[in-house]
């Protein structure tokens, strides 16, 4: 019988998956970047499953779309939301790099996440870890065969470098890798596929900052609402 259960969703608009984690002894479930126009759809099924969602998780503060997490809170309101201390967003629980998130304690098969700073993207980004089930979500850190861009809101090629380097690819090569984002329709990755076949972080540090600064990449559609929304959970008057 499954111990756990794990389920990737997507939102079209934005390319965004969002993460739902549950430890089924319990019933004690977790959800990693939700996005407020899915809110709704992801509500309808962790109440389908008979899950209590406990906690609303984002990887970092997104300018691409507004994080469902208010959203959720309304809809489910035992659920509390979660991000980086450093993030500058509003949140009912700010964790710091190697805090775990628990869920699940007093059944027989806890889920344990650990929380990896990752800035680069931006300076509150969090990697976070599920060691038990080999999996690793990334955000906007490192996406499959890419990462996330460097050119606003607080990024640095050369912190994002170090961070996938030190914190991300010296996990267990096995580890799958679940992004926040893919724009080609594939869902995930492993570590040791990234550290062989990404074509930018198989390059040096100057190589890779010099890719970064050449991107020329458009303007986010959504960040001009997305970055305030997100700073108050998406919500205005929620947290």
């Amino acid at each position: 019988m499954a111990k756990h259960l794990f389920r990737q969703f997507f939102e079209h608009e934005s390319s965004t998956y969002t993460y739902l984690l549950a430890d089924l002894s319990t019933k004690e479930a977790l959800i990693i970047d939700p996005v407020i126009d899915t809110a709704e759809r992801d509500a309808k099924v962790i109440q389908q499953l008979g899950l209590k969602l406990r906690y609303a998780v984002n990887t970092h503060v997104h300018a691409d779309h507004i994080t469902g997490s208010g959203k959720l809170k309304t809809l489910l309101p035992e659920c509390k939301s979660v991000i980086s201390s450093v993030s500058g967003a509003k949140a009912d629980i700010y964790v710091r790099d190697g805090e775990v998130i628990k869920i699940g304690e007093s059944g027989k098969t806890p889920i344990s996440i650990e929380c990896r700073s990752t800035p680069g993207h931006t300076n509150g980004c969090m990697t976070f870890v599920w060691h038990e089930g080999g999996a690793v979500f990334t955000g906007d850190a490192l996406l499959v065969r890419g990462c996330g861009r460097t050119d606003f809101q607080q990024g640095s090629s050369d912190t994002l470098y170090t961070s996938i380097q030190e914190k991300i690819f010296t996990l267990p090569d096995h580890y799958v890798v679940y992004p926040a984002h893919d724009y080609t329709g594939q869902t995930s990755s492993t570590i040791l596929e990234e550290k062989t076949f990404n074509p930018r972080l198989t390059k040096s540090r100057e190589e890779f900052m010099d890719i970064m600064a050449n991107l020329k990449l458009s303007y986010p559609k959504q960040i001009d609402k997305a970055l305030p929304a997100n700073l108050i959970c998406g919500l205005q008057g929620d947290i």
